[in-house]
């Protein structure tokens, strides 16, 4: 499914017309689709750690830039050694301090800014980092990004979801009850999210 199949199937439920074409598009009903998808879109890639969307960093030194497409880390032992030994989170920077200062067997990580920093350094093939990244439009040719910029663009999460969210948000933004529409695409959205985990 595509953005412009996926407004396409929401014009066919609310009665509006189907779009030859919708980004860039001088329509006003255009126009909001693209809006609603793109918001639509980012809080579907935000709610579930998306197989699709799960990357993996190599770092070497501390402290080591996060990718530009870094999102967040994935839950559970998101840093670890080659050899499968897991960083410990530090969560503020006192805490970082007191490690860093004391030094320490049991390695630990610190997120700060853009950085992560580690103590001690990860030694031989460095540490790995599993991370949900931001990109969840596929584009052609195979480009991963985070903003829609076309009507052949894909999702990187299940499609059918972006139609469910473009549609609730566009009754509500109508002042049409929408109630029926969220909770659907609430009900399908968990579905998928434990499809994608391989939960039944």
């Amino acid at each position: 499914m595509t953005l412009l199949s996926a407004i396409n199937e929401v014009c066919d439920i609310v009665a509006l017309d189907r779009f030859d074409s919708i980004y860039g598009s001088n329509d006003p009903n255009a126009q909001t689709m693209v809006a609603l998808a793109q918001e639509s879109g980012e809080e579907i890639s935000r709610r579930g750690d998306w197989r699709r969307l799960l990357k993996q960093q190599v770092a070497i030194v501390s402290p080591t830039g996060l990718p530009a497409d870094y999102q967040r880390l994935t839950p559970g032992g998101a840093v670890r050694s080659a050899s499968g030994v897991c960083f410990r989170p530090i969560t503020n920077s006192s805490q970082w301090a007191v490690v860093t200062r004391t030094g320490s067997a049991q390695p630990f990580f610190f997120l700060r800014d853009n950085q992560l920093l580690f103590s001690p350094a990860p030694a031989g093939v460095g540490a790995i980092i599993d991370y949900v990244s931001k990109n969840w439009v596929l584009g052609d040719p195979h480009e991963e990004r985070d903003t829609l910029k076309a009507d052949d663009d894909r999702t990187l999460f299940p499609e059918r979801l972006l139609a469910k969210g473009i549609l609730w948000r566009w009754k509500r933004q109508k002042g049409l009850p929408f109630d029926d529409s969220l909770a659907e695409f609430e009900a399908d959205l968990l579905q998928e999210i434990n499809a994608d985990r391989g939960a039944s």
